[in-house]
């Protein structure tokens, strides 16, 4: 595919690997980047000696580009904008913080800078700040999230109509149906997360991957709406429906100190397991190469048809 995305990012296809933390690690992000996508290296788990060396594993794993993400509400660092830049990475995705803060040393710096943002006004935000591109989430995507979340479908091509910078979708994305939405209301790449999650090289435990693949279209929940801290979509455990029937006093913040016995460990309740709706079409675990190949041939199929069937002679 040709597009501003996969010019920008030096990939085949315009499909991007969302920066999970502790999970998009080399072993998912090599793999995403060897069969045609943007495989992401996180930052959010703060480990940043530990990311320095996925970086290097990346390096061994595959000689195609990649990127990595500065979750800046995550990341005390100050000298991390130094830190990927030392990386040699050509490519940053900045999201739960001010775009202001980086935009412009990362790009002096030759960095191409896309914001995640969830509403309109975040969006200009990151277009007076300077960034090369958006990365569009909507409310029903997994993870950390804006406690006045708003579906992909109404804020996609709010936002599509308000800038000209390229963007990429986040938040419900799956296969080459969805792929074919997105470009519909305006995007031009996608960002995959709990597809990635439950991927044959994601490193999560068989647990998760199995909840995921077990859960309906209902089975997350929306916690924290109401702070203190982020709010964010999890899958539907014991612990997250009481969380979601009697929040936290202090935020849910102080659950992720657990998050290994849950990510590796395979103990659903010791954590929270962010996920998005999308989870509730999910059915398998696959390996990362046929996820991408066949939301290819889909995306191209179903443009194809409806090009057919509605298209004027």
């Amino acid at each position: 595919m040709d597009n501003r995305i996969t010019r920008m990012l030096g990939v085949q296809y315009p499909i991007v690997q969302a920066p999970m933390g502790w999970i998009a690690r080399s072993r998912l992000a090599s793999a995403v980047s060897n069969a045609g996508g943007l495989g992401i290296i996180e930052t959010s788990s703060g480990q940043l000696d530990e990311v320095r060396a996925e970086i290097g594993k990346m390096r061994e794993l595959t000689d195609k580009p990649f990127g990595v993400n500065i979750a800046q509400a995550f990341v005390r660092d100050p000298d991390i904008v130094r830190f990927v830049i030392d990386q040699g990475v050509k490519f940053v995705t900045t999201s739960a913080g001010d775009p202001r803060k980086y935009c412009e040393a990362l790009k002096g710096a030759g960095l191409t800078v896309f914001h995640v943002v969830p509403s309109l006004q975040a969006a200009l935000k990151a277009i007076e700040a300077g960034v090369d591109g958006l990365v569009v989430e909507g409310g029903e995507g997994g993870g950390f999230k804006n406690p006045r979340e708003v579906a992909l479908m109404v804020l996609l091509p709010l936002i599509a109509s308000k800038v000209d910078v390229p963007i990429i979708a986040a938040g419900g994305m799956l296969d080459g149906r969805t792929m074919a939405a997105a470009f519909a209301l305006g995007a031009e790449g996608i960002q995959m997360g709990t597809r990635m999650v439950s991927a044959a090289e994601s490193p999560v435990h068989q647990n998760w991957k199995d909840a995921i693949v077990a859960a309906a279209e209902t089975d997350t929940v929306f916690l924290n709406r109401f702070g203190p801290g982020p709010a964010l979509r999890a899958l539907r455990t014991e612990k997250t429906t009481r969380m979601e029937k009697d929040p936290p006093p202090d935020g849910p913040m102080k659950e992720f100190g657990n998050a290994l016995d849950l990510y590796f460990g395979g103990d659903m309740e010791a954590s929270i397991a962010l996920s998005g709706q999308v989870a509730g079409r999910i059915d398998s675990v696959r390996p990362v190469a046929d996820i991408l190949r066949d939301t290819i041939e889909e995306f191209e199929a179903v443009t194809a048809d409806l090009g057919q069937r509605y298209g004027r002679a």
